[in-house]
This record gives structure tokens, sequence and C-alpha cells, in this order.
């Protein structure tokens, strides 16, 4: 595939993804679709509040993939040293994505903070501290121990399906990054290969 064609390809779908992660960043600040929580930081996640969605995977990705974008379609950016300018803004996008996986996998992994049957606010699943007949096992593969947190309600099917989301589009950026950033390395050397339109007589 001709590079210029491979970083439009590339672009159009790192927008979205980057505002995919952006949204669901933005979700993770309201549990049970509430306003309080957001007041008191004590209350959230420490995952939420390093904005892995939305500065990492979000506007680390989205400029990024305007420019990607634009080498593609055949304008000003579509030369040489916008396909140089593309490999160094992939890999930007790229340490982007990763921050946002990062942050999310140790969410995920950690649970949310919540209000626990002892009426504490804690991150009962961090370590298992507070759920012995778990063992060493994940609170992800024990549904039933979810009822430990009594507020916000159903946080933690909420946590776990936003982290996971984002998980998801940050790891689909960072593959779409690195293949632009090979191709952006190609297209130094060969050019973008757009033909240009011949103008009507």
């Amino acid at each position: 595939m001709c590079t210029g064609k491979c970083s439009r390809c590339i672009g159009v779908t790192l927008i979205p993804l980057a505002g995919a992660c952006i949204a669901a960043n933005l979700l993770l600040f309201f549990p049970d679709f509430k306003l309080k929580y957001v007041q008191e930081n004590d209350m959230l996640t420490p995952e939420i509040l390093y904005l892995g969605g939305i500065v990492g995977a979000g506007i680390l990705v989205f400029f990024p993939g305007l420019h990607i974008h634009a080498t593609g379609t055949g304008g000003c950016c579509a030369n040489r040293c916008g396909m140089f300018l593309s490999l160094i803004f992939a890999t930007l996008g790229a340490a982007g994505s990763i921050y946002c996986l990062t942050m999310s996998t140790i969410g995920l992994i950690n649970g949310p903070t919540c209000r626990d049957t002892s009426g504490h606010w804690s991150r009962p699943f961090h370590n298992n501290s507070e759920i012995p007949e778990l063992g060493k096992d994940s609170y992800l593969f024990n549904p039933d121990s979810w009822s430990i947190c009594e507020e916000p309600k159903n946080v933690v099917l909420f946590n776990v399906i936003l982290f996971a989301l984002q998980i998801g589009f940050s790891a689909l950026e960072f593959i779409l990054c690195a293949i632009q950033a090979i191709n952006g390395f190609f297209g130094c050397l060969c050019g973008t290969c757009n033909k240009r339109r011949a103008r009507p007589v």
C-alpha cells in the first residue's frame, strides 16, 4: 500500500479512538452518573485522576492523528518532511497510548474506590486486603465479591467496563502508531506516492 494512503487510513482511525478514550475517562469521573463523587478526590480511583484516557490516549493521540491523516490527503503535509513529522507524532501517540494502557490496567487490577459494607471509603479489592475469602484470586473473576461496594451503585461493573474499553482502545492506538512510525520512515525515503489530480482544462 502507498505510504500516503496508509497514513490516511491510520489517521482516520486514530481520531475516533482518541475521542472514545476521552469519553471513557470523562465518564469514569461520574460513577452512578452523579456529580457528588467528582467533588471529593478521595471518592475516585486514583488512576482516573491521572487522566490516562484524556491526556495519554486522548490529546496525545488526537492531534498526531490529525497530522498523520493530513500526510495522506495530498495537501501541504503530503511530502517527505510531512512523513518525517508523522513519524515523530506517531512516537508521541505511542507514548500516550502506553501511558493510558498502563494506568487503565493498574486501575482495573486494583479495583475501584467505594464505600464498603463497613461504611468506609477504600479500595477493598486492592491486594484483597478486605476480602480474605478471595485469597490470591482477582475480584475480576469473582463477581459475587463485587457486592462489598455499596456506593456508588454498580461502581465495580462501571469501572471494569470503562477501564477495559480504555485498555482495548489504547492498545489498538499503540499498534496503529507503531505501524505509522514504520510507514513514516519509508515515507521519508520514498515519499507519499500520492498522485496529484490533473487540473481540468
